[in-house]
């Protein structure tokens, strides 16, 4: 089950780009014990998006929208964050 800021961050990306592929996958199990881990399970995440809304833009400019879109979240409620932002292909 997903956890609060996971939902919290599939909800913000759903409303900011109506993907057509979205995955907010928590890797926190993965850095239990490492830096940033806060002990919330919720430190650590991946997000896989598509959206027409990333067409024509860099990939420093989606990751920048995407992090825009989190608000808060990035850097003080989630500790690391990985994008992959794409555009769906025609």
């Amino acid at each position: 089950m997903a956890g609060k800021v996971q939902q919290e961050m599939e909800a913000l990306l759903t409303e900011a780009f109506e993907p057509t592929r979205l995955e907010v996958i928590n890797d926190s199990a993965k850095h239990h014990g490492h830096a940033g881990d806060d002990g919330s399970g919720e430190s650590h995440f991946t997000i896989v998006i598509e959206a027409a809304a990333f067409a024509e833009k860099s990939r420093l400019e989606r990751q920048r929208m995407v992090n825009k879109a989190l608000g808060d979240i990035p850097g003080e409620r989630v500790h690391a964050l990985a994008i992959q932002a794409s555009a769906p292909t025609p």
